[in-house]
């Protein structure tokens, strides 16, 4: 598995609902300000689905990034399996320095690894920009 993280300076319930309500992933879910996610749905409970639309912003391309939850501990963890079947684990962790939010997921075959974790970790970054300034 890949693992990338960040620690957030909000409080865990705020870092929860930003990081699961679709108002929220549609302001931050980007690896670069090219792209954005015009459309996400998330029903957050084990056996429950999510898709975010990722696209460029000039229209060149877009793609969906879905899965389905296997774990789901409010504030505490969440674990899917996406649609290809590759399997990501979540955990948030309060700290004394904040939410430490901690992503390890299964990579693909076709990039390598090092621009997969680059990617997912640029996403997680926006996360914490987002978070921290709202």
């Amino acid at each position: 598995m890949i693992t990338v993280k960040s620690t957030i300076k909000a409080s865990v319930d705020k870092v929860w609902n930003f990081w699961n309500s679709p108002e929220h992933i549609s302001k931050w879910c980007s690896a670069s300000p090219e792209w954005h996610t015009p459309y996400s749905e998330n029903d957050l409970r084990e056996g429950g689905k999510f898709k975010s639309t990722m696209a460029a912003k000039d229209g060149s391309m877009s793609f969906d990034f879905e899965g389905e939850y296997t774990l789901v501990k409010t504030n505490e963890a969440i674990e899917y399996v996406m649609g290809d079947g590759r399997k990501v684990e979540i955990s948030f962790t309060e700290t004394p320095n904040g939410v430490e939010v901690i992503e390890s997921f299964d990579p693909e075959t076709q990039n390598p690894e090092e621009m997969q974790r680059g990617g997912w970790q640029a996403i997680l970054d926006s996360f914490k920009n987002y978070t921290e300034s709202n």
